[in-house]
């Protein structure tokens, strides 16, 4: 019973897989015939379906950009490159986009800390960073096991110094792996989808005004309530917007 329970479920992913990737041809070929509207619909089919990838967001993006729709262009963009960091396309695809956003912000300096982190450490996901963590105590308990038990002493001192390293080594990993879950936990990001959102200093439509945001831009989200939500701005600036005006990813 349980082999053709098995059997079914792996017929069922299999024609899901292949639904799937004909949708994504025909979705290529509307963009291609740019029918850019028609070729938004059926990606978000697929996404509808949970079957996402990098390069469904990134088609994604791309249509709308040919559409000059900026929000969803950038969203868009932002979701391929959570899924594929290293995707040069995404990135090169983003830079153009973020040009047409009307709102010029610039970011706070950044610490020596910050820019390793972004520019080296962030290249890993926490679960890829998980993975180190384990490889480092696998090396650490091995190298322990063989210092402990070998009677060279040559070796010994060998086996002690790289197993130390090991350990220092898994120390470094998991510190890493526990910073960047907690960020990845606590950093919620969104983009302004509405063409202009002013922006209050308090969550309530008579509060005063401090700046205004327009579409494209991106913003961090740090609090809500009610239909408020809290955000930051790369230059630090606080505020609230209506939650219907942004959209997270």
């Amino acid at each position: 019973m349980k082999k053709i329970l098995f059997l079914l479920l792996l017929v069922t992913l299999t024609m899901n897989a292949q639904s799937v990737d004909r949708l994504f041809s025909k979705a290529n070929k509307l963009y291609k015939m740019e029918q850019y509207q028609a070729a938004i619909d059926m990606y978000k089919t697929i996404e509808s379906e949970h079957m996402i990838s990098s390069d469904v967001y990134y088609n994604l993006g791309n249509s709308y950009y040919k559409l000059n729709k900026v929000g969803p262009a950038i969203f868009y963009y932002e979701k391929a490159l959570q899924l594929n960091p290293d995707n040069e396309d995404v990135k090169n695809n983003l830079i153009f986009a973020r040009r047409l956003a009307l709102d010029n912000i610039k970011p706070l300096p950044k610490t020596i800390w910050q820019k390793i982190n972004e520019n080296y450490l962030q290249r890993l996901t926490y679960n890829e960073w998980a993975i180190v963590v384990v490889l480092f105590s696998l090396a650490a308990g091995l190298l322990f096991l063989l210092y402990y038990f070998n009677n060279t002493t040559s070796k010994k001192r060998l086996f002690f110094v790289t197993s130390l390293i090991a350990f220092i080594g898994l120390l470094v990993s998991l510190t890493i792996t526990y910073k960047q879950y907690n960020y990845i936990k606590n950093t919620k990001e969104a983009i302004v989808f509405s063409a202009k959102s002013d922006i209050r200093n308090a969550p309530t439509l008579n509060a005063e005004k401090v700046f205004t945001l327009h579409e494209g831009t991106k913003v961090f989200v740090l609090d809500a309530v009610d239909n408020w939500k809290k955000i930051k701005i790369a230059d630090g600036k606080l505020g609230w917007i209506i939650a219907s005006e942004i959209r997270e990813f």
